[in-house]
């Protein structure tokens, strides 16, 4: 968790001293509505975070060639299959050229598709793969208190406490669940959970039985009682404001996030029922759930098409995704790979994810399984440039030991 609240304070003090507050009388709500649809930023690159996300690039390819082997009958595939599937997958290179630059993950194997026909090369995992899958799951049982507490905090800051079955199954890996998340965990926490109808069946839905106070409570506040027990002084709850280096805001926007930093914290765990969709305390509202949600996840990074599909269900705007450039000291809104990606930058110093979640041990380990195998394949690389080198090496002393016998030869007939 962090807590920089004294860079926070500091940039809150230079913008009060800098632009005096505004007292005009015929500041009116429908100018507040005005002034946050009109407000715009321009948005900057920021090519640290960007390398963030480049940087899980190959780990987030190799999680899907092995998702889509597991979820195969018998968890094996014929390798033509996979070969068809590359492109879905977003596999630039052929599947066998995969499988030597990651010997680690899967046994190749010979077997019959149908019982009279040709034998083909099949995949399946390998002993370490099955090795990580069983540590995998074991991180999953340590840390089942943190699961609980993330699917209760979805369900708390919905507006009716309850999300579709759907919606979070797409969203497991963002936020750490397993696989099996609802036939396993949801059911042995029946004082939390309540599923409504059949996943896979048609409609489904999961709602919040019981409320836990002690999940209401979001990071900035648990960052603020954290400062409170540390310093003995008071803190107010906010957002930490840092805008990268090199980028300014105009005046009026300067003079409007001056303002809006000024009004109360709202929790994103808060009825807002009865606010409206475009004041300046629901935008407050909304970043904090952002916020949360982007917290909640495991990397502090969330793609803008995931988190629209709970537009509904978290009362986003339709125009939504302009709050992470409109408050630019708080999250970046990156491209990369053609995809819209909100991050938290607090959670980031440079490119490294700093705000780490307990969940992330699973990720180490993948990569500790493939930078393992890939290791052995450059040292193959390695031993074949070294035949290599011997073969051309017994060449060339060939091709001269054959070129003094023709000189011999030669030598003889000119005598």
């Amino acid at each position: 968790m962090l807590f920089n609240t004294k860079s926070f304070s500091l940039y809150l003090q230079s913008l009060i001293t800098t632009y005096k507050p505004h007292l005009n009388p015929n500041f009116t709500h429908s100018h507040q509505i005005k002034l946050i649809s009109s407000l715009k930023v321009v948005w900057r690159k920021d090519q640290k975070l960007d390398q963030a996300i480049e940087n899980d690039k190959q780990y987030k390819l190799c999680a899907r060639v092995v998702k889509e082997v597991l979820n195969e009958p018998g968890q094996v595939i014929p390798l033509r299959y996979l070969e068809k599937r590359r492109e879905r997958l977003s596999l630039n290179v052929k599947v066998r050229t995969f499988l030597n630059r990651y010997p680690g993950l899967f046994y190749t194997y010979y077997d019959r598709i149908k019982p009279k026909s040709d034998a083909v090369l099949f995949l399946r995992p390998s002993d370490r793969l099955r090795d990580f899958l069983e540590e995998e799951r074991k991180i999953y049982d340590n840390n089942e208190e943190l699961l609980v507490a993330k699917l209760c905090k979805l369900l708390m800051m919905s507006k009716d406490k309850v999300l579709s079955v759907d919606k979070l199954v797409h969203v497991k890996r963002e936020f750490g669940f397993p696989n099996d998340f609802l036939v396993k965990l949801v059911p042995r926490y029946p004082n939390y959970f309540k599923l409504v109808g059949c996943p896979g069946e048609g409609q489904s839905f999961l709602e919040l039985e019981s409320w836990n106070p002690d999940f209401a409570k979001s990071v900035i506040q648990l960052r603020a009682e954290e400062e409170v027990k540390l310093t003995g002084i008071p803190v107010r709850p906010n957002f930490n404001v840092k805008l990268p280096p090199g980028f300014f805001l105009r005046k009026e926007m300067r003079e409007w996030v001056r303002d809006w930093l000024e009004l109360d914290y709202i929790s994103p765990y808060e009825d807002v029922s009865n606010l409206d969709q475009s004041s300046q305390e629901m935008e407050k509202r909304t970043v904090g759930v952002f916020h949360e949600l982007l917290s909640l996840s495991i990397f502090k990074r969330i793609p803008v098409p995931i988190l629209g599909k709970f537009s509904d269900e978290y009362r986003f705007s339709n125009a939504f995704s302009s709050a992470f450039t409109r408050h630019s000291g708080i999250f970046y809104l990156s491209l990369k790979g053609g995809i819209k990606t909100a991050m938290l930058r607090e959670a980031y110093r440079h490119s490294e994810l700093i705000d780490r979640d307990p969940l992330l041990e699973i990720k180490e380990r993948f990569v500790e399984l493939l930078e393992k195998g890939k290791h052995e394949w450059m040292e193959q690389l390695r031993l074949q440039r070294e035949e290599v080198k011997k073969d051309m090496e017994k060449m060339a002393l060939r091709s001269e030991d054959e070129e003094e016998k023709l000189d011999e030869l030669m030598y003889d007939e000119q005598m």
